[in-house]
């Protein structure tokens, strides 16, 4: 199925849009529209109905690991070697007034 593109269409787009556009520009809009179109008619033309949307060529798994509890580090363990420190936490210069 091919579709007509024809030039006044492609001047009507340009006008919504804002573009001014060449006669030369409006030809090449024109076959380029034609084109696109043309190309998204023979992707719908494909048989897709017994195909899985999450199918994939190459074989996939999750890399992901599992999302499990653990302890946590020890907070005076941690604030060992801390320069200064104020109610459990690091203490620090205030930099910004």
């Amino acid at each position: 199925m091919t579709v007509k593109i024809t030039k006044e269409q492609i001047e009507h787009v340009a006008n919504l849009a804002r573009l001014n556009l060449t006669d030369n520009e409006k030809e090449q809009m024109t076959k380029d529209m034609v084109a696109i179109i043309n190309f998204a008619n023979q992707i719908n033309e494909q048989e897709v109905e017994n195909i899985n949307p999450t199918d994939h060529v190459i074989p996939i798994t999750n890399v992901f690991r599992k999302d499990e509890v653990h302890p946590s580090n020890n907070r005076d363990e941690l604030l060992i070697n801390a320069p200064s420190k104020q109610h459990g936490c690091f203490s620090v210069p205030k930099v910004v007034e």
